[in-house]
Parts: structure tokens; sequence; C-alpha cells
């Protein structure tokens, strides 16, 4: 029999952290549950902190084989050697392949946009992702159902990735439909991420 495919956990970052203690509690999920893919996703401008950041972080990532990518700043993931970078913005897209070439992994954010998440695939894109998926009270409150993703499953080979407000419930109904799930804060806010991120891995594997 083949062996059925599970959705692989795409980890996010917080958009604030402290470097001196956050390596250590990302190394301990990284060791808890396997993970595809790191976003570094800082809201900081300061280019100095987000360079130091992601040095650090590519070495724990890259020491375990796993895909680091960094969120809008395409010029900072061709200096810093990373492997790729996350868009939000679909019209970026061919832009970004031009500049970081073939190989590298250009992730776009499509919202809850199926157009855009084609516009996205069009123009070169790697992986797209939707979301919010969960209630929030962040954003105009549109949501990616879960008609989106069965959708794009169905008629889309390019990956998906659902994220935003995820909960254990959520990823159990789109687990079917979803190659990876995009956790962020409801992993880093939990008081034991390490615990959490397999709470999230067992749902996702039915």
């Amino acid at each position: 029999m083949a062996e059925i495919e599970h959705p692989q956990i795409y980890l996010i970052t917080p958009a604030s952290f402290e470097l001196s203690s956050f390596g250590k509690e990302l190394e301990q999920v990284l060791d808890a549950v396997p993970v595809a893919c790191l976003r570094l996703a800082m809201a900081s401008h300061d280019e100095d902190r987000i360079a130091r950041s992601a040095d650090m972080l590519r070495e724990i990532t890259h020491r375990r084989d796993i895909a680091m990518v960094i969120e809008s700043h395409v010029l900072l993931a061709e200096r810093l050697g990373l492997d790729g970078v996350h868009l939000k913005d679909s019209h970026s897209v061919r832009a970004a392949r031009k500049t970081l070439g073939e190989d590298a992994i250009v992730g776009l954010h499509a919202g809850t946009s199926r157009h855009d998440g084609m516009s996205g695939g069009e123009a070169g894109a790697d992986y797209v992702c939707f979301g919010p998926v969960g209630a929030s009270a962040l954003g105009d409150g549109a949501l990616a159902e879960a008609e989106l993703f069965d959708w794009w499953s169905k008629m889309i080979e390019l990956p998906v990735v659902a994220e935003g407000a995820l909960d254990a419930d959520l990823i159990r109904e789109l687990a079917p439909m979803t190659d990876f799930f995009g956790l962020g804060e409801e992993i880093w806010t939990a008081e034991d991420p390490a615990a959490q991120a397999r709470t999230f891995l067992t749902a996702m594997q039915g």
C-alpha cells in the first residue's frame, strides 16, 4: 500500500523576538517535530537586526537541512544566502524569480484571492499561501474558506499553504486538501511551543 502523504509544517517566526532566547526555543521545536521550511517574518525595518537574526536562524535550519525564506526582502535573501523569499504581492513574483534565480524558493501569500494565487503561480511562484483560515479581529475579517483549499487541491498542482489563526480542529478539517500549514503565533504564544507543535502535527496526521 502506498503511504498516505500528510501535510507538512511550515514554521513562521514571531514578528519580534529576542535573539538570545529565540534560537534555543526554535531548536526545541525543530527537534520535536519535522519542519519543511522556516520563514523569517520580522516586523522590524532595521536591516542590521534582520540580518543578524537571519544569520543565526540560517545556521540552525541549515544544520537540520531545513529550507529558510525571508518575508518580503528579496535583496536580503540574496545577500544573506537564504533559500528564498515569501512575497505578499503576486506582481512581485516574476521580478523576484529573475533576481534570485530558478533554484530559489519564491512563495506568495495570496490572502483569500483565488485569482491572486493563480496569477502568482503563472508568474513562477513555488507555493501559494491562503489565509487567515481562522477567525481573527485582525485585518478585514475575510477568511480563506475550506472550499478554496478544496478547489485548489483538485484543480491546481502548485503546493498550497494554509495559515492564520489555526487550531487543531481547522487543521484536521483542511489536512486532506492542504500541502503545508503555516504555523507561527499559534506555537510561539503557547506555554510549551514544542508540545503545541506536536499537538498540531498529530492533528495533521488525522
